[in-house]
């Protein structure tokens, strides 16, 4: 079935070269989520779209065609082109390579949307970047259908993640005290020891929906983290 779409909130998360001149660019967007289209002629000298079809960039754009790849019709800039720098660029590369992956083509999240234009504002602000992914990751992992049931812990015991049964009690001295799941469970990442918990878990949990393939963006951390310590 053909669809056209004249005006959608958007994103650009991905864009890689199509053919002699053109762009294949994923978008997430506001009520279709991840859309792929081409974009005729963005690598032509003195295109308008090469400038526009940019990271973080907040979008109006239009798409038309009747396979899953649609034809891009317009992109419009909404506001100012966000910039990222340092180690906020790469967190907000992560927050759009875990989107290109974990999405699938025209399954919608609103919600989702929203958390992610959260996240670049705190990126951008720079001053809470560990909190801004932590909840970033939980709130794409509760839209996928992977929330963690937390109703049942009980304070002064620890639990361990199980990928069948979700939380287990457990005394082992690596399991999660009940206090910092419930902090995370709430989105409170004040305490530096549940920041600590919140990333190894978030860590545990998309490890498996990501698969064997290594994520660029983190590769990319490690190695500015290698130059700086080769500086220091």
């Amino acid at each position: 079935m053909s669809q056209r779409v004249d005006a959608a909130a958007a994103y650009v998360l991905h864009s890689r070269p199509y053919r002699e001149t053109s762009l294949l660019v994923d978008l997430l967007t506001l009520e279709h989520g991840k859309v792929s289209v081409v974009a005729r002629g963005a690598r032509k000298p003195g295109s308008r779209l090469r400038s526009t079809l940019q990271p973080f960039q907040s979008l109006q754009v239009g798409w038309q065609g009747r396979t899953d790849l649609k034809t891009l019709r317009m992109a419009e800039p909404v506001e100012s082109l966000l910039m990222l720098q340092g180690k906020a660029l790469l967190c907000g590369l992560y927050l759009n390579e875990l989107l290109q992956r974990l999405l699938r083509p025209f399954d919608s999240h609103p919600r989702l949307f929203v958390y992610f234009r959260y996240a670049l504002n705190e990126l951008r602000l720079g001053q809470d970047l560990e909190g801004a992914l932590r909840t970033f990751e939980r709130q794409l992992l509760e839209q996928l259908g992977f929330a963690l049931d937390t109703r049942s812990l009980q304070p002064g015991l620890r639990y361990r993640l199980d990928p069948e049964r979700g939380l287990i009690v457990c005394n082992r001295a690596d399991a999660y005290p009940a206090e910092h799941l419930q902090a995370i469970a709430e989105d409170h990442y004040d305490d530096p020891a549940v920041r600590r918990s919140a990333k190894r878990l978030m860590r545990n949990r998309l490890s498996p929906l990501l698969g064997d393939r290594p994520l660029r963006s983190r590769e990319l951390f490690l190695k500015r983290k290698g130059v700086q310590d080769d500086r220091a």
